[in-house]
């Protein structure tokens, strides 16, 4: 290779050489002695696959992209040479199959440095006080043949500044000085149809620039500096982080040099993150060569996100998470890019270093003499990201804040740069004759930001001393294996640096399932196993260990997908009887059994576990023993452990734990001795403490305990107290107490049994949640409307009767008496339902039921005899439409109407009396004659009401003009005498 590329200066732009779709993909025999390389990530199409280089000769500099370079690699030597953009012959085309393209890209200004996305291929150039961005193109030629090519899409302009190193990625930039940080994002902008337009009418747009002051109030990046031969002015270090990083006072103008279309994509700059060092921040003194170097953005993709395509599955890269990373000589730095921007770590290392590269599981330096490997964050925070809930009692993962280590050193000569490709390392070094003691003295020369960045050299090809290394790393798993067998020293002296190796471990594997390759990795099984391995190791430490993480125990448990008792061979050793359990052992039991598990714990086991807590945590065996895990537990033995526990704390969560293993064990005679020693509601209000004395799970389903099945025999009121208590408690819900009841009495899923109506009533009594009081309200319609229809009797005595429920609940309310001269006279089924009758309608006596919303349920019930007349009428009259309830009496149960009016038609309502109550006897009296008296008796009534109301002249408008006024003088004289008398 005949370029510069292998020179000292050159070799810090080859840190992406290796991220072609080849290890070592061949270089072209570039015509000038200078070449930096830049290759597209590895991925599949549509991400690209060339080469680009920045080429020197004649003192003229060059930017080329090498197109279909494998030809060259494959043997042969044809090559074209065509400009970006230009529109190719059909001829001219189909000979690029078998043929490398180099594509010329003009710049105006020599390019300094260059990045190319790995996530879409586009590319960034940057020049003096600009960066220039080129967006990948797919040019379809013809069916069998697309083509690379670029366009120039837009030139951010930055001025007064120099850029040294660059990183694009995802739309994110990345720019360093000697010894400055700048992070930036392009922003889509919606663009609204003016904007458009105003965008066709012109081919290049400059936006404005980003307005902002500096948070350092000293001199600003681009104020005018006193520049000396001998010295500089330095200026303080700065770090701005999200929003604060625009006062970096850097403005940046937005050209776009693309030919506008609706499609156009309009960018805004959003300012990430601005640091600003100075020489004496080094560790090791002031230095003239203290200024930063190997920035990079590095992408962490979606766990599995995979596509399956034309009969084939591809990877699908979607980004999860961004990472950024700048060194120092003597320290380096990694910030996490995302919705927050924040340092997640900082490397010092232990010599000078010549350049970095970071890859999902490592930071690679190299030093004058070393290869150093560093773990990294990376995984961590990406894991957070992906799934922001993940320190939970269900996951884990270590923290970011996680000290790094340096994981080995290897000695090499003269390292001057490195890259990294899958698990190879590519080193290119130089050996060096002068003294490096000499080299090393430090320099009194002051630095200046007057010399050139790029020194005069001599023709590499005179260069003695150049070697390239291509370092096989360790595999994943064999790594994973070393460490956790390292791990094993400090087992026994159960310290921090055992945690601190096995989630170095675990960080190892999550990063590698992070990897987009990873679900086509031969290793894939092997790397899962070894992900749960870990978590159990991890849950181990925190068992064994006293550590304040010891809650950790639970989620890494967790995701091993150990079952209990694999746990419980891993931790207790059998026989030993004076081993002692620390918390995280005990949190983990505790929580784990207290949970709606599936396992069940053999009887050893169980013992075994009782043993436990009975040592460590005694307060908790009632919890324990009611834990489904525990189904093989002998009572007698568990009995004697709560003995025991009650001589120290006696409560009466125990003394039911201890009536519920008397019923296991058959003995009646100690179970009715320990539900006699308190109160039924002392005992209601002791379930509250642990449900699972009543209820609990197997394979999801809620089944009811043989206590529950019991105290429905024996002690039915009791049970509903204690369910109604559980529920005001938040401990079940009322789906779940409905399951619960359904199953304990044996009835299909479409039957209600009596004894959850029992419970609904009950809850309506003490439930104050407007929206479960409507929901229970509409159950117990539904119920009663049901059982009305079907003059279906329930299974069992209702707990509470009519007259219970309206002196103790407020939702029941006081039966009407025109509802009770109704009923009075009833068909004999009326009297076989009848406290669901009077039940029903004394909820519809009551203000609390919306009966808007019941009026479907009621429906079937309207026609239903004396019930369905008193329903009907009771909704007419709650809706207000009183003149129907009337028609409905008359027609039906006249005998009430005056009752009914009595009761209903008062204050706003009292002129349905004259209006309508009036008129219909008048009418129906009229008709019958003396054959129906009742309407005769309605009317007097009616007349004397009225009497007492109106005023004479409007007592003598409503009167009918053919009655018979003997009839009605009587009124008339009382109406004239009521006047005379006021």
């Amino acid at each position: 290779m005949t370029s510069r590329a292998l020179t000292a200066e050159a070799v810090p732009a080859l840190h992406a050489f290796t991220s072609a779709l080849d290890l070592l993909p061949v270089s072209p025999r570039a015509p000038g002695r200078e070449a930096a390389l830049v290759a597209a990530r590895a991925a599949p199409l549509p991400y690209g696959d060339y080469l680009v280089t920045i080429e020197e000769k004649s003192k003229a500099t060059f930017l080329r992209a090498y197109v279909n370079w494998r030809c060259m690699s494959a043997g042969s030597s044809r090559v074209c040479v065509r400009m970006v953009g230009h529109k190719m012959e059909e001829s001219y085309s189909e000979t690029l199959k078998e043929q490398m393209s180099i594509v010329e890209m003009p710049l105006s200004d020599p390019p300094l440095c260059i990045s190319c996305c790995p996530v879409n291929g586009d590319l960034l150039v940057g020049c003096k006080n600009k960066l220039v961005m080129f967006c990948l193109k797919y040019l379809v030629i013809n069916q069998n043949l697309t083509v690379l090519d670029f366009e120039r899409s837009l030139i951010l302009h930055i001025d007064n500044f120099i850029p040294a190193e660059i990183a694009f990625c995802a739309r994110h930039i990345a720019i360093t000085t000697e010894l400055d940080v700048l992070i930036l994002k392009l922003e889509l902008v919606q663009q609204s149809p003016d904007r458009r337009e105003q965008c066709a009418n012109s081919v290049s747009t400059l936006e404005k620039p980003v307005d902002g002051g500096v948070k350092d109030e000293g001199h600003s990046t681009h104020t005018l500096q006193l520049e000396l031969d001998e010295f500089i002015i330095c200026q303080k270090p700065v770090e701005l982080l999200g929003e604060e990083s625009k006062l970096c006072e850097i403005p940046i103008t937005l050209e776009y040099t693309e030919l506008p279309t609706e499609d156009t994509k309009r960018f805004q700059v959003q300012y990430l993150l601005f640091r600003r060092f100075t020489p004496d921040q080094s560790p090791f003194g002031f230095c003239e060569e203290t200024k930063l170097h190997s920035v990079q953005l590095l992408p962490v993709y979606q766990t599995g996100s995979s596509v399956t395509a034309h009969e084939e599955t591809e990877i699908k890269t979607e980004l999860l998470s961004l990472f950024c990373f700048f060194s120092l000589p003597h320290v380096g730095y990694l910030y996490s890019i995302g919705k927050l921007v924040e340092l997640i770590s900082t490397y010092q290392y232990s010599e000078k270093s010549e350049q970095a590269v970071l890859t999902p599981q490592f930071l690679h330096v190299i030093t004058s003499e070393n290869l150093q490997c560093f773990t990294v964050r990376c995984s961590a925070a990406a894991a957070r990201d992906e799934d922001p809930y993940i320190d939970t009692t269900v996951k884990a993962c270590p923290p970011v804040t996680l000290d790094v280590c340096t994981l080995r050193m290897q000695l090499f000569i003269g390292p001057r740069a490195i890259c990294h490709f899958k698990n190879h390392i590519i080193l290119l070094t130089k050996a060096n004759t002068e003294d490096i003691t000499e080299r090393r003295k430090p320099t009194r020369k002051m630095l200046s930001r007057k010399s050139d960045s790029i020194k005069s050299q001599t023709n590499s090809e005179s260069e003695p001393g150049w070697n390239l290394y291509i370092i096989n790393t360790v595999s994943t798993i064999q790594l994973y294996r070393e460490m956790v067998d390292y791990s094993r020293t400090y087992e026994n002296v159960k310290t921090e640096s055992c945690i601190h190796l096995l989630s170095e471990a675990h960080l190892l594997v999550r990063a590698a399932i992070m990897d987009p390759h990873f679900f086509k990795s031969d290793e894939k099984e092997e790397i899962l196993g070894a992900f749960r391995e870990s978590c159990a190791a991890l849950g181990d430490c925190y068992s064994r260990f006293d550590t304040k993480d010891y809650h950790l125990a639970l989620p890494y448990y967790r995701m091993s997908g150990l079952s209990m008792t694999e746990v419980l061979k891993r931790l207790v050793s059998e026989g030993d009887e004076i081993q002692t359990y620390e918390r995280g052992f005990i949190f983990y039991l505790s929580h784990s059994l207290n949970e709606d598990l599936n396992e069940e714990l053999s009887k050893e086991s169980a013992n075994k576990v009782l043993q436990i807590f009975c040592l460590a945590d005694p307060v908790q065996l009632p919890h324990i023993l009611c834990s489904p895990c525990m189904r093989n537990i002998c009572p007698v033995t568990a009995v004697n452990y709560l003995q025991k526990v009650e001589k120290i704390m006696p409560s009466v969560v125990l003394t039911l734990t201890k009536a519920f293993m008397a019923l296991k064990m058959g003995d009646l005679t100690m179970y009715e001795h320990e539900m006699d020693s308190n109160k039924e509601t002392i005992l209601a209000c002791g379930f509250i403490g642990q449900p699972k004395l009543l209820r609990q799970w197997k394979e999801g389903i809620v089944m009811p305990t043989e206590f529950a099945v019991h105290l429905k025999e024996t002690q039915p009121g009791l049970l509903v107290a204690a369910t109604v208590a559980l529920h005001e408690n938040s401990k079940i819900e009322l789906e779940e107490a409905d399951t619960f009841f359904k199953m304990l009495c044996g009835n299909r899923e479409s039957t209600i049994p009596q004894l959850l109506v029992d419970f609904w009533e009950a809850l309506l009594v003490v439930c104050s949640q407007e929206e479960i009081v409507q929901e229970l309200l509409l159950r117990l319609t539904s119920q009663y409307v049901s059982r009305i229809l079907k003059q279906q009797l329930p299974e069992t005595n209702p707990l509470k009767t009519t007259e219970d429920l309206i002196n103790s609940c407020n939702h029941f309310g006081l039966i009407f008496p025109w509802v009770t001269s109704i009923m009075a006279v009833g068909s004999p089924s009326d009297k076989n339902n009848g406290d669901d009758i009077s039940k029903l309608q004394s909820l519809l006596c009551s203000q609390s039921i919306n009966i808007a919303s019941v009026l479907p349920v009621l429906e079937p019930l309207t026609e239903a005899g004396n019930v369905g007349l008193t329903i009907h009428i009771l909704c007419n009259t709650r809706l207000g439409k009183y003149e129907e309830a009337i028609d409905q009496l008359l027609k039906r149960r006249p005998d009430a109407a005056v009752l009914y009016a009595q009761h209903e038609l008062k204050d706003d309502n009292r002129a349905v009396w004259w209006n309508k109550l009036l008129p219909e006897l008048c009418k129906r009296a009229r008709l019958t004659g003396n054959d129906c008296p009742v309407f005769i008796s309605s009317l007097k009534e009616t007349l004397s009401v009225v009497a007492m109301e109106l005023e004479l002249r409007d007592f003598l408008s409503v009167l009918p003009e053919d009655g018979t006024a003997a009839f009605f003088l009587p009124h008339l004289l009382h109406c004239s005498q009521r006047k005379v008398l006021t």
